[in-house]
């Protein structure tokens, strides 16, 4: 009995059930979304501006309460 449970252990396993990774792929440009995608893109530019910007505001005020 050992003769077949152990060896069947091992090929159970030995099985990976996850494949193996893919390559990464260039994004295809698929113009119905195109221009979500650039909207979403430069709302993210302009959020950073605008957090450097209270950030700034921020500095100005603590200095001027002092």
């Amino acid at each position: 009995m050992k003769r077949i449970v152990i060896p069947f252990a091992m090929i159970l396993t030995a099985c990976d059930p996850t494949p193996p990774p893919q390559p990464e792929t260039a994004r295809a440009s698929n113009p119905v979304f195109e221009t979500q995608i650039q909207a979403v893109e430069k709302a993210r530019a302009v959020e950073g501006q605008m957090m450097e910007a209270a950030e700034a505001q921020r500095k100005q005020m603590e200095e001027a309460a002092q």
